[in-house]
């Protein structure tokens, strides 16, 4: 039978159109029997790290905030009311642990009354008519015996449910009680309170809601939200979060199992304590319940600042190849029997595994890789291994290689061609982050656009672009620690970000194969001029500037700084140190994205010039034109990406030459700003 040749032909609004506010018709051509490879099933996924109170507070439902008093040296998060002239005190306490792994326990003086209440994370959510698992460990001593009156209270102070403890001894016991209350509030509190004399001792208060997802220990509308974006993989727990500052604050997988009471609470790099009630085998419990793939992310041995000796790396390597076994082994075997101790004697199939996070930037990582590919391939050959980065792999070739990005709105627009002469003979690509974080405020429609360009170029190059996912996924709102993030949420409710829905449309609507595509849109007229202030800066360098001037076209002088005797007039923004000396304006520290921008928004067409000179750093310095807003990055950045290229940033543009700057060495520059019409 004869198979006719048709095309389908689209009218739409172009993209460029929809940017700039004029609007102009496109057509798009899709040759439908030109059947190109086939689309990545696993190309849409999602990324989990612990960052902005995701997992306690958010996605692990314990209401109780510092439930087992390691916060700190003293009762974070409790507070203490006595009726009786505050004869009662309360203080941490170390001296007979509750285990070794659980050191710090809260010791109660009694005399007379005493009331001890947690807010949870601003407000702890109860549901009239449900049912909520109330737990502690507890002992007496100095002549006290309770009880302990357990209520939830709203936040106007009324009694929504009351239980008691009784039978308190010298020696720790659990206790535990069911509370349902009367009415709904999603700003209650807890509440333990007693009377008498003597003291007694707390420890692991917990409060959990009966009902979680799927019965497995999740807040469900939270579970809820990453369900509806049919994710193919998981990768999990982070992130900076597997990295740490430093070793001793690093996500360990083995400190995260077995019973939540010996699980080790760590101080969090996003600035909170975790209890690890989500642990290892909690992510991959929630991979197997969201038919998502679980990708594991493990230490390489490299920390924010710190690097373990080759010679010390044996533990290490041993670690990945447990988190294998315990993940995928037998239930007969050492660390297999662990996870089915846990209630899961079946393998959940952990495919692949990340070695690192964000740390192929240098030798020690591409002399550490090696250790562990050829131990995992040589026990486990199934295993698809991902690296940070590109480099000389050798005889060790990763199976994926993980891209990260965060720009403009614009940015992601003008990189959807970003795979599209990607080489197709070496690893696959997984896009691992990748975010609208500029110009786009805590989330809006642009930036969902933005990404949604882009994805479309992930999706065409999906033959090497094997998966992707957005990054961060979760925020609770009142601890934003990264901004903008795909789900917003507090105690009771949740939004998605227009980000969200992007991500939701590309899953739910996956293609089979990719079709040729031919776009025709007229160009799309720029409404408005584009204008703003100037600036100089540095980016891990120390610099100075000096006999600046910005010239109209004119012939006017819109601002002359000679810096002789101070900076008047110039805005500091980041983490710098400016001053003035021998009439010159300098930064003296090494960080990153500091500027001191001057000038009038309104400025259009001009000339700057000025001398500049690199002083020492890594990198070179920033010439800043058209600044809006204090955020902008639109710069020609001289002696950037490692001292390697120079560049002019503009509106997520950067077209890259190689070039250098040398301390010590100085240079005038003239750039000209030209608005467009």
């Amino acid at each position: 039978m004869h198979t006719p040749r048709w095309k389908l032909i689209l009218l739409v609004a172009s993209l460029g159109a929809f940017a700039y506010g004029v609007f102009a018709q496109a057509s798009l051509t899709v040759d439908v029997d030109k059947p190109s490879h086939p689309i990545s099933p696993a190309l849409w996924g999602i990324f989990f790290e612990d960052i902005n109170l995701s997992a306690d507070g958010g996605i692990y439902p314990e209401l109780v905030r510092n439930r087992s008093f390691e916060d700190a040296d003293q009762p974070d998060f409790w507070t203490v009311s006595d009726a009786n002239g505050g004869k009662s005190t309360i203080a941490i306490d170390s001296s007979r642990p509750l285990n070794p792994f659980n050191r710090h326990s809260l010791r109660v003086t009694v005399d007379g009354s005493v009331a001890l209440e947690n807010e949870g994370y601003w407000g702890m959510n109860l549901i009239k008519g449900d049912t909520y698992a109330f737990k502690l460990a507890a002992r007496a001593v100095e002549g006290f015996s309770g009880p302990l009156t357990v209520r939830m209270l709203s936040a106007s102070g009324n009694e929504l449910a009351k239980r008691e403890v009784t039978g308190l001894g010298h020696e720790w016991r659990y206790h535990t009680l069911e509370l349902t209350p009367v009415a709904s509030d999603p700003k209650a509190r807890l509440q333990i309170s007693t009377a008498g004399k003597g003291a007694f001792y707390l420890d692991m208060v917990s409060l959990i809601p009966e009902k979680t997802w799927k019965n497995h220990g999740l807040r469900p509308d939270l579970a809820e939200s990453l369900d509806r974006l049919h994710p193919s993989f998981l990768r999990f727990p982070g992130g900076c979060w597997v990295e740490g500052d430093d070793f001793a604050h690093m996500n360990h997988w083995k400190r995260t199992i077995g019973n939540i009471d010996v699980r080790e609470p760590l101080w969090n790099i996003w600035g909170y304590q975790a209890t690890h009630g989500l642990g290892f085998f909690e992510y991959l419990q929630m991979a197997e319940d969201l038919g998502a793939t679980p990708l594991f992310c493990i230490n390489i041995g490299m920390s924010h600042h710190e690097v373990v000796p080759l010679d010390r790396m044996g533990e290490w390597v041993q670690d990945a190849l447990d988190a294998i076994e315990y993940a995928n082994g037998p239930a007969n075997s050492v660390w297999g029997s662990r996870r089915a101790a846990a209630g899961h004697p079946a393998p959940f199939n952990l495919a692949y595994m990340e070695i690192g996070n964000e740390n192929a930037n240098g030798p020690a990582y591409f002399e550490r890789w090696p250790l562990f590919y050829k131990a995992i391939k040589e026990k486990y050959p199934n295993m698809r291994l991902v690296a940070d980065g590109w480099g000389d792999y050798g005889d060790c070739p990763p199976d994926v290689v993980d891209d990260h990005y965060y720009d403009t709105p614009e940015w992601f627009m003008r990189h959807a061609t970003q795979y599209d002469h990607k080489n197709r003979t070496g690893p696959k690509v997984f896009v691992g982050e990748y975010a609208v974080t500029q110009n786009a405020g805590k989330g809006n429609l642009r930036g969902a656009i933005g990404e949604a360009a882009f994805m479309t170029g992930l999706e065409r190059n999906s033959d090497q672009v094997i998966m992707a996912s957005y990054a961060p996924l979760l925020v609770n709102l009142n601890h934003r620690a990264w901004n903008p993030d795909l789900i917003n949420f507090d105690s009771s409710g949740w939004y998605g970000l227009p980000s969200y829905y992007v991500q939701q449309m590309f899953s739910e609507n996956r293609g089979d194969v990719v079709l040729p595509v031919k776009v025709n849109t007229p160009l799309a007229q720029v409404a408005g001029k584009l204008a703003g202030m100037i600036g100089v800066g540095t980016w891990n360098t120390e610099a100075e500037f000096k006999d600046l001037h910005v010239t109209a076209p004119d012939g006017k002088i819109l601002l002359a700084s000679d810096f002789s005797n101070d900076s008047n007039g110039w805005k500091m923004l980041g983490d710098g140190h400016w001053s003035v000396k021998d009439g010159a304006l300098q930064q003296s520290v090494e960080r990153e994205f500091v500027r001191a921008i001057a000038g009038d928004k309104s400025w259009a067409d001009y000339t700057l010039t000025l001398k500049a000179r690199k002083i020492g750093g890594k990198e070179g310095f920033l010439i800043l034109f058209h600044v809006a807003n204090d955020e902008d990055r639109t710069w020609w950045n001289v002696g950037g990406w490692g001292n390697t290229q120079n560049a002019i940033e503009y509106g997520g543009t950067i077209d890259p030459k190689p070039g250098q700057s040398k301390p010590g060495a100085g240079m005038t520059s003239a750039l000209k700003s030209v608005a467009r019409e």
